[in-house]
This record gives structure tokens, sequence and C-alpha cells, in this order.
């Protein structure tokens, strides 16, 4: 059975994301040991399970009055709903600006340890109200992933 342990740990110094990352940004990184390529652990972290997908319909439910996307923007390249902004031979960057925040997130093949990393800029209080209230979702739904990664990878 693979090491299926998820690390919460520091964003690596080598990652594209350090370029967007301002002050009072939020940023989060959690690992796993897993051999795979970004793209692949990419594919398998936005496979969502049913559970994680009940959340995102729900979360559909009550952004849609405000105007906030559901489906990501129209992109050739996507991983999920993220459309595939750059992508190296070690890391892969997706995601996209949004009303109320800019999203990205990391997925970053190093030392023989997948590693995923969000950043979030929120333009405005609703914003890091978005923030504060889907972040405990968050955690879980990352955790989870990197998990599904050490197992199918």
């Amino acid at each position: 059975m693979p090491d299926t342990a998820v690390l919460k740990t520091e964003l690596p110094k080598d990652s594209m994301l350090w370029r967007l990352i301002a002050p009072k940004d939020f940023v989060d990184t959690y690992s796993v040991p897993a051999e795979t390529t970004p793209r692949r652990a990419a594919e398998i972290i936005t496979a969502f399970p049913g559970w994680a997908q009940n959340l995102m319909r729900i979360r559909g439910m009550l952004t849609a009055p405000f105007g906030l996307s559901n489906e990501g923007p129209s992109a050739s390249d996507k991983v999920g709903i993220f459309p595939v902004e750059q992508e190296t031979e070690d890391e892969l960057i997706a995601g996209f600006d949004d009303k109320h925040l800019n999203f990205r997130v990391s997925v970053l093949v190093q030392d023989g340890r997948v590693m995923l990393s969000t950043w979030v800029h929120p333009h405005n209080i609703g914003g890091r109200l978005y923030l504060a209230l889907i972040l405990p979702f968050h955690i879980l739904i990352a955790r989870d992933a990197l998990r599904r990664v050490a197992l199918l990878s």
C-alpha cells in the first residue's frame, strides 16, 4: 500500500506561483509521496469524488446570484474547470480571475513528492469573506485530492 500521508508544507522556492504572491494573499501547500507527472496529478486532483462534486454544486447555487463563475472561462487546455496557464516538466499552473478574487493552483513534482499549492488574491471584502467561508472545505478537498494522487499514481 502506498504512503498516502499528506503533509502541510511550504511553497517550494522554485514554484512559478511566487511571481503572483503579494502581501495579504492566501497561499497554502500540501504534499504527498508520489511518482507521476504534474499533468496526471492535476487530472486526478480535479476529478472530484461525489461528495466534493456535491459541495461544488452547493457553492454554485449559493454564488450564482453574485455572478461568480461555476464552470471557469473557456480555454483550449483545462484540467477540470481550470484553464492551464503554464506547464513545465515539473509544474502545472491552472486557475482564473473572477470578480471577487484571482485563484491559481500549482501542481509541482519534486523529489518524489507531489505538491498542491493554492494561491488566492481577494479583490474586495466579498473575496475575503468567500475565502474565509470556503477555507475548511478547500482543506478537505485538497488533502483528499493528494491522497487520491498517492493511491492512483
